[in-house]
């Protein structure tokens, strides 16, 4: 039985495991220790049996858009709906604190399509560019795919 909840302070390590095994494919940015301490308070993670196997955060921008960030499933538990309910918690959270649209950066786009996301272009999310992607490596050649959900 999987279990979503919030993330805690003793899941950091298998959380940090999880992204930097997806960064090092590069298909994943990384994140720091630090960075996952800080941002706690907007994680949540998929649990089975006490271990944790996936995670996602909400980072929010404004009033109006917010992005799904950091969505790791361990490998080995790939193709059991654990990303989607990991997706549906974030979807969720969106609604509760009434974030109009929600953000992906991603390479997975039929997984996001399958969750109710649509491709759009990065120009309609100038808050996220110019937070974060203007220090990414990436930039100016990102070959992430943006795409949209619209919080009802």
């Amino acid at each position: 039985m999987v279990e979503i909840r919030k993330a805690k302070v003793p899941d950091i390590e298998a959380i940090h495991e999880l992204i930097t095994g997806y960064a090092e494919q590069k298909v994943l940015l990384p994140r720091t220790i630090e960075s996952l301490y800080q941002n706690i308070q907007a994680m949540f993670v998929a649990v089975i049996d006490e271990q944790v196997v996936g995670c996602a955060s909400l980072t929010i921008f404004d009033h109006q858009l917010a992005e799904i960030r950091s969505l790791v499933v361990d490998p080995k538990m790939g193709k059991k709906g654990i990303g989607k309910l990991l997706v549906d918690q974030i979807v969720e959270e969106a609604k509760r604190i009434e974030i109009d649209r929600l953000i992906s950066l991603t390479y997975q786009v039929e997984f996001f399509q399958k969750c109710g996301f649509e491709v759009t272009v990065k120009d309609s999310m100038p808050q996220k560019v110019w937070s974060d992607c203007i220090n990414c490596p990436k930039m100016p050649s990102c070959d992430e795919i943006a795409m949209v959900y619209y919080v009802k």
